[in-house]
């Protein structure tokens, strides 16, 4: 159920509650979000529910880890929820702690709640120092935390650093992550059409659906990008789920549709596939420049096309 967090600003903005995720903190990098009204919801489904009907004017969603890959339940649903653009994305550095109520030892552990893929970074740790326990999936980070003191389930919990500042747990152990460089990335999701002005880094997210299953299909799907010298910073599959052996392709590009050579890779893939999905052109979170030979400028595509003009008269 969504809780909303009341204020005198614009909005609102939905997230994956409750406070204290790292969803919220990624809302809090976004400025036209500071002061404004924010729902915390239960899943990315009712995120973009929100969004959707009008509830919200975008959600903050989490759409890529470093160490587990894409979130496949965001993936999933940006395929299935129509007229929605990604316009800005965010990092957040993870670390985890593992939480327990007052009293609690580590030897006393033997379910441990946690989200999916705060679990799978924590697992290397877990297993080492909580032998023989029992996961028990929770919604969100902070949800393993909200489960574990209503004695819904476990004996401890994952959770971020300084949640203890917002629920009654103490920390058992700090920094359990296995990678210390974790860092999860962020979309914000909105109903607008309205595209962000090229930056120079840029990124172009996609979903694009293979025209038919058969040897070199996939081969010439991405030839879409590489003839134009776009590079791609993320692609990965996922059943559409009509029938076996049929899949779409997540994938982020580097450029932005009004650059010359993604526009034209844009026309390749429309052309190749049955559907292809435009999530939205957008500046990179880290601001990295987009890297292309001399060839694939924005020059070079004008004045081929200069060129033909000429032949055609």
């Amino acid at each position: 159920m969504a809780s909303t967090r009341k204020s005198s600003g614009s909005g609102p903005y939905s997230y994956l509650g409750p406070a204290g995720t790292f969803t919220e903190a990624a809302l809090a990098q976004v400025p036209e979000a500071a002061g404004a009204m924010w729902r915390a919801v239960s899943n990315v489904g009712e995120a973009l529910d929100d969004v959707v009907k009008g509830r919200s004017v975008a959600a903050m969603i989490a759409i890529e880890n470093s160490i587990d890959g894409g979130v496949t339940a965001t993936q999933d649903a940006l395929a299935n929820v129509p007229n929605l653009r990604i316009i800005g994305e965010y990092l957040v550095p993870v670390s985890f702690n593992l939480v327990a109520r007052a009293g609690t030892k580590l030897k006393d552990v033997k379910v441990v709640n946690a989200h999916p893929v705060a679990y799978a970074q924590c697992r290397a740790w877990l297993e080492s120092k909580v032998k023989n326990h029992e996961h028990m999936p929770a919604t969100s980070n902070v949800a393993s935390v909200v489960d574990l003191l209503a004695g819904v389930s476990g004996d401890a919990a994952i959770a971020p650093p300084g949640i203890e500042k917002h629920h009654n747990v103490v920390v058992l152990a700090e920094g359990i992550g296995e990678n210390k460089n974790a860092m999860t990335r962020f979309v914000l999701v909105s109903k607008t059409t309205e595209l962000p002005k090229p930056t120079g880094y840029d990124k172009t997210s996609i979903i694009v659906e293979l025209p038919e299953d058969r040897s070199g299909v996939l081969l010439e799907m991405l030839e879409q990008f590489a003839t134009r010298g776009v590079n791609l910073s993320l692609i990965q599959s996922r059943p559409i789920g009509d029938e076996l052996g049929r899949y779409r392709f997540v994938i982020d590009a580097e450029g932005h549709v009004r650059d010359e050579r993604m526009a034209d890779a844009l026309l390749g893939l429309r052309r190749f596939s049955p559907k292809v999905t435009f999530l939205g052109s957008y500046p990179r979170a880290d601001r990295a420049q987009a890297k292309h030979a001399q060839q694939y400028s924005n020059k070079v595509f004008t004045d081929a096309r200069k060129w033909l003009a000429g032949i055609l008269g």
